[in-house]
């Protein structure tokens, strides 16, 4: 009997149907982990799982839970240095980079006068993003001067975790992009996510279409997975 241990926030559709199909087999016992109303010994932990599976809402949470787990012997899916890699914009940017891997141009700064000359540098549009944040929310596209000093000056006033500037290339695509889903290193599927908005988070009303996975998005999936250290990954191209 394998013992699996359910981190978990809140249970979303996507946390349904995998508890469903954990309740389904036979040799599986589910050791449901909320990750707050509680504390964390991290010398041991609650009950005994051979695997945990983060699906942590919060990011840091889920980090930092995963560490105690995998510190005390469970295997966790994704592992927190995988988590950390595709959870801070800065780093995944800088592994892409330094494997090859197309990415847009990103510029970062530490300061206001110098976020400014970053977007300057950049040209207009541009994008801002924070360096940790899912869910296509805090996100502002520059269009000009005014729009970076207006935001720049924002995300100052909004406290220390917003003073790191990650300053990206804007892509102008046609309207929709595609997030492709990976496990271990394989991709097996991918979806268009349409929108009128610049924006296409499924999160923020984008609409999810079907998209083959032809061998160009298998290929740069594949790579992506590679130099991130593999896991379920959704990968946006």
């Amino acid at each position: 009997m394998t013992r699996i241990g359910f981190l978990y926030t809140r249970l979303r559709a996507e946390e349904k149907y995998l508890l469903e199909e954990l309740e389904k087999r036979p040799n599986v016992e589910l050791v449901r982990v909320k990750d707050d109303g509680h504390f964390f010994d991290i010398s041991r932990i609650p009950e005994p799982v051979d695997v945990l599976f983060e699906r942590s809402v919060s990011y840091s949470r889920g980090v930092y839970i995963s560490k105690i787990y995998e510190a005390n012997g469970v295997k966790v899916v994704n592992t927190p240095q995988v988590a950390e890699r595709c959870g801070d914009k800065y780093v995944t940017s800088q592994i892409l980079v330094q494997n090859g891997i197309p990415t847009p141009r990103v510029l970062m700064a530490f300061d206001e006068e110098s976020a400014l000359a970053a977007v300057d540098a950049m040209g207009y549009p541009c994008v801002l993003k924070p360096v940790v944040g899912s869910w296509g929310r805090l996100l502002a596209k520059v269009e000009n001067r005014y729009d970076a000093e207006s935001f720049i000056e924002h995300k100052a006033a909004l406290g220390v975790n917003h003073q790191v500037f990650y300053i990206q290339e804007y892509v102008d695509k046609p309207g929709r992009d595609i997030r492709a889903f990976v496990v271990g290193e394989e991709p097996i599927a991918a979806i268009y996510r349409t929108s009128e908005n610049w924006i296409t988070n499924t999160a923020r009303g984008g609409i999810a279409t079907n998209c083959p996975l032809t061998p160009e998005l298998s290929d740069i999936c594949r790579r992506t997975a590679q130099a991130v250290g593999g896991g379920l990954l959704a990968i946006d191209v």
